[in-house]
């Protein structure tokens, strides 16, 4: 089930016995088992039937005699284990999941890691009860992602400050929605979030970020490209040179397979590069500005420029000197 299904379900007040919220985006671990934590019971209810325990400090044997007890002047009983993937001996609770009481709900926040879906524990919750897993966004879908959370809330977002977002908190869901919370809370409902909000209240330079230095080096503006360069080296800390690498070798490794499409369809490419429409003339306009071979030659100057950034070869040249011979080499 996906999450927006879970969510439904709960929202109509029909629980399963036993939730195990696993994976890696943690987001929607905490999404579900918040939503189970604040309104399964009343708030005359919780104090005798609702515990929230943490994987560490807790026994097997302690969680399972908890589970079984039945709720005092209440439908139904609430155990939410946090950071459940410290519990030791897990695969013991497959005894209380193979019959487990129905008026207990029982979630387990099984943060940052994958079930063993090999074993008899896994299949037990499959049974009786509800597993849900959640992957990483990967970085080409934080966009789409942005643009459908403010629209739940009734707003929107340009793509340029969906792309601004997504370069500057990365694919951390819980982080961004935290600040898209901020611009909403700025911004009148119904209204648009815009570059200019998310630069005077996120900390993202509108003109001097990694998104404007691909587009200067995409056009092959070599000054545009130096002012950048110059502006991160006075905010070193906010601009790590191995993410304007990374920026830049995603470029690259776009355009390279850019050149290898037969289909050159706006659609295709887009699906073909993992980008949203939007950017497809973006990368429409670098293939002409660098043939296969440019292309190539970029990603070995890259691969050059990571290794001499990390110390090899490369004694004293400060990042900032190193980004600038990049660009010109890139450039030229």
């Amino acid at each position: 089930m996906t999450h927006e299904q879970i969510l439904a379900d709960l929202k109509s007040k029909k629980y399963s016995p036993v939730y195990f919220l696993a994976g890696e985006e943690t987001y929607y671990i905490d999404l579900l088992s918040d939503y189970i934590e604040a309104n399964v019971l009343g708030e005359a209810e919780k104090g005798f039937n609702q515990t929230v325990m943490y994987g560490r400090d807790v026994e097997i044997g302690s969680l399972i005699s908890a589970a079984k007890q039945f709720p005092m002047m209440s439908e139904n009983t609430v155990i939410i284990v946090k950071e459940a993937q410290d519990l030791k001996k897990i695969e013991e609770l497959k005894s209380y999941v193979d019959q487990p009481l129905s008026s207990t709900v029982l979630v387990l926040c099984y943060r940052g890691k994958k079930i063993d879906k090999r074993k008899a524990l896994f299949k037990s919750i499959q049974k009786n009860g509800l597993y849900f897993e959640s992957n990483k966004l990967y970085e080409n879908k934080i966009p789409e992602w942005i643009k459908g959370y403010l629209r739940i809330k009734d707003y929107s977002i340009g793509n340029k400050a969906s792309a601004m977002l997504t370069e500057f908190l990365g694919t951390d869901l819980s982080k961004i929605a935290g600040e898209l919370n901020k611009l909403c809370i700025l911004a009148p409902k119904g209204s648009e979030i815009n570059a200019k909000l998310v630069e005077e209240n996120i900390g993202i330079s509108k003109d001097y970020n990694n998104f404007e230095l691909q587009k200067a080096v995409m056009n092959k503006d070599v000054l545009k490209a130096n002012r950048i360069i110059k502006y991160f080296e006075s905010n070193p800390r906010n601009n790590p040179i191995v993410v304007t690498l990374s920026v830049l070798y995603t470029l690259f490794s776009k355009v390279l397979v850019f050149h290898s499409l037969k289909d050159k369809n706006p659609q295709a490419v887009a699906k073909s590069l993992g980008v949203n429409p939007y950017f497809v003339k973006d990368y429409q306009k670098a293939a002409q500005a660098y043939n296969l071979k440019y292309a190539v030659r970029a990603l070995d100057l890259l691969r050059e420029a990571d290794m001499k950034s990390k110390g090899y070869n490369n004694p004293s040249t400060s990042q900032a000197d190193l980004l600038k011979e990049l660009i010109y080499k890139l450039c030229y």
